[in-house]
């Protein structure tokens, strides 16, 4: 039987609602879990002994785990460590990054106990699982916690946790970005929230104004952390797409998880 008395919940959240599934996940299952944000901090190596827990939560974006989530992710190591797994889609698809994030974890020390694919409202076109995460999917977020220290509890030993089977393909689909990239408008004062704020360092911290297309992952941090309201994604651009997106991955879709 393992007893689990230590969690550390690590999140790649960049507009807050990874975290809005993650940390009452973390919670539920011990209460006062150490809570890491992983958003716009490089990950210290950091090793966990098979007596601990570790949550790893991260978004979904075209199906695959973000770059620089899966680069910080890969620096904690584990030595036979239990972890959860836990991706955060906007009702799309969550297509191959429970697989990959059960593949970082396993290829680094850990030992995938779970995995859960829950929703959000889209990064993007808001209208899409507008409101999410819900009191149904807290109630969810409960359940998994529920069923997961079940398992636990029955369990003698990390060894007893072997691959976990979830959804997903290898190789993984490919992703190279969308070309919905937010600028600054003219109300944009150059005050460099954006720059030190930004997971992937697309915005240049001497001239804020910039967005280096290149790098951005169109996460939508600095729309969601700029206080002049000047950072946006062109806004006829955004029109144009989000009424067929809307209307093809509108209807409701329910978290699902693998024990």
């Amino acid at each position: 039987m393992m007893e689990i008395t230590k969690l550390t919940a690590f999140i790649f959240s960049p507009t807050g609602t990874t975290a809005a599934v993650a940390k009452p996940l973390a919670g539920a299952l011990v209460p006062g879990a150490r809570i890491v944000d992983l958003t716009c901090a490089d990950a210290e190596e950091e090793r966990f002994g098979p007596d601990e827990l570790v949550l790893f939560a991260a978004p979904v974006y075209g199906g695959r785990i973000p770059a620089p989530a899966a680069e910080r992710f890969a620096r904690l190591k584990g030595e036979g460590t239990p972890a959860l797994l836990v991706a955060v889609y906007g009702n799309r698809d969550y297509d191959d990054a429970l697989l990959e994030l059960c593949d970082i974890a396993g290829e680094n020390g850990f030992r995938p106990a779970g995995a859960g694919a829950f929703l959000a409202e889209h990064s993007i076109f808001h209208s899409v699982a507008r409101g999410r995460p819900d009191a149904a999917d807290l109630e969810a977020v409960r359940t998994f916690a529920a069923q997961v220290r079940e398992k636990l509890s029955r369990a003698e030993g990390p060894e007893a946790f072997g691959p976990l089977s979830v959804k997903g393909n290898r190789p993984y689909r490919e992703f190279s970005g969308v070309p919905l990239k937010p600028q600054a408008d003219k109300k944009c004062v150059k005050c460099g929230v954006c720059a030190k704020n930004c997971p992937a360092g697309a915005i240049l911290s001497d001239n804020p104004a910039r967005t280096d297309n290149s790098l951005c992952i169109s996460c939508m941090r600095c729309v969601k952390v700029c206080p002049a309201g000047a950072r946006r994604v062109n806004g006829l651009m955004l029109s144009v797409a989000e009424k067929p997106f809307a209307k093809k991955f509108g209807a409701r879709r329910e978290p699902e998880w693998f024990l």
